[in-house]
């Protein structure tokens, strides 16, 4: 039997006045039309405007602004010409001084709105460059035909195609400020349109990037590749299939960016596909507050959940007596292990664990820890709590990428397991950008 066709309901055409009343999560403004929710880019509260229909469902719509009738105080004109094509950033129209507070704002309405906690004292925001910031990404290639040019950058806003870009302000300008470079030398390839992306990672010193290629490239390309590398002191190097294929260039040194925590006295390296923050200043920042809230002493046992290759285990291992650190991914705590024996740290211990399933059966999950650092993905770490009455720690710092699910497990953490909210606030991680990224302290009540 043929499918039938589900035809997309017909949007508006004419633009709509609204007054926005306040910001979602995501940072785009929120009105009513017809008692239906409408979010809207680039929309800051009080500003009067007209906006026209992007998307239209049974809940909600969206929408985007077409005229400004009243501008907010916090509006300032975009650096970037590609703003509001590219769907990299989504905050250029806020003052820089301003995004983190708005952030802090939606950090407050989520703890109060999600998890019934009022945050009683709001940590100083941590704050570093709005710009040339960004050292990981993964970035997209495609050969256009019509336009003659292959474009090399961030997708476009609520839009599955690549952004024309010709440079990218919030990326290091090592890569950023080179896209035109990498599109006119990837033109030059006959596999041009063999390649979707590349990795970019950035440490303190090295560049490496990864070009994915659905086609082995000619003697020819990879000699213009090794050219475009050395003039621009780039590792450039090659996946074939997943990251664990990536491999640099023939005759080429494997380069592992590293990057550093100068006060804890530690260097990670990693390689380029693996998840390290993107913002070393403000990484930097936050694990110093992580371990000033926690108070380490040589009596301590610490678990370092979702640990990554111990970006928070080892700096927690400099004033602690012992940590644990879990990881779901094998790579990543393999790497783990080396870097904790390159920084000669012995009081550290890395096992493999999914910690969205039942954990009872490991040795490690059946000791106590006196205190817990937890830093998820944006999906919370709600089936991992419960697992805390039986751990008893004095105090848990949480650091997340998504203050709805930070919020969530608050409201777990204070209203079911008898902790009390110490401090709670927001770091900027991604300046430009509606991601709020924040740290919470929570302390035992008995």
């Amino acid at each position: 039997m043929a499918r039938r066709r589900i035809r997309k309901k017909k949007l508006p055409e004419n633009p709509v006045r609204v007054t926005i009343e306040s910001l979602a999560h995501d940072g785009r403004g929120i009105a009513h039309v017809d008692g239906k929710v409408i979010f809207i880019d680039e929309a800051l509260p009080d500003e009067e405007l007209d906006f026209v229909y992007t998307d239209s469902r049974k809940d909600y719509a969206e929408g985007k602004v077409v005229e400004l009738f009243s501008r907010s105080a916090d509006r300032v004109d975009p650096e970037c010409p590609h703003y509001g094509v590219c769907g990299g950033c989504s905050f250029q129209h806020v003052a820089a001084d301003k995004q983190i507070h708005i952030k802090e704002g939606l950090l407050k309405e989520q703890f109060l709105g999600i998890g019934k906690l009022e945050i009683e004292t709001i940590w100083e925001p941590l704050t570093g460059a709005s710009w040339g910031y960004r050292r990981k990404a993964r970035v997209g290639v495609k050969y256009v035909p019509k336009k003659g040019r292959v474009l090399v950058g961030f997708r476009e806003r609520r839009n599955p195609f690549l952004a024309e870009m010709e440079n990218c302000k919030v990326m290091h300008p090592l890569v950023g400020m080179n896209l035109m470079a990498l599109s006119d030398m990837i033109g030059k390839l006959s596999i041009k349109a063999k390649i979707p992306q590349i990795e970019v990672a950035i440490g303190d010193e090295d560049c490496v990037l990864a070009f994915r290629v659905l086609e082995p490239p000619t003697l020819e390309d990879k000699e213009i590749l090794r050219a475009f590398g050395h003039q621009h002191t780039i590792s450039m190097c090659l996946q074939s299939k997943g990251p664990d294929t990536i491999v640099p260039l023939e005759n080429e040194p494997e380069v592992l960016p590293k990057y550093s925590l100068p006060e804890q006295g530690l260097t990670f390296n990693f390689k380029p596909a693996m998840f390290t923050q993107v913002n070393y200043e403000i990484n930097r920042k936050m694990v110093t507050r992580a371990l000033e809230s926690l108070a380490l002493t040589k009596d301590d046992i610490v678990l370092d959940l979702f640990c990554g290759l111990g970006n928070f285990t080892l700096p927690l291992a400099t004033q602690a007596g012992h940590v644990v650190g879990i990881e779901g991914d094998l790579p990543l705590v393999n790497h783990a292990k080396e870097n904790a024996r390159s920084n000669a740290i012995e009081n550290v211990e890395f096992h493999v664990a999914d910690l969205t399933k039942d954990i009872d059966q490991f040795a490690w999950a059946k000791k106590k820890f006196t205190k817990i650092l937890l830093d998820p993905s944006r999906a919370g770490a709600s089936e991992i709590l419960h697992h805390f009455k039986k751990w008893q720690p004095q105090l848990i710092v949480y650091i997340s990428c998504n203050p709805s699910t930070l919020a969530r497990d608050a409201g777990i953490l204070v209203n079911e397991l008898g902790y009390t909210l110490v401090k709670a606030g927001v770091m900027d991680m991604f300046p430009q950008t509606g991601h709020v990224e924040s740290i919470a302290l929570f302390k035992h009540t008995s």
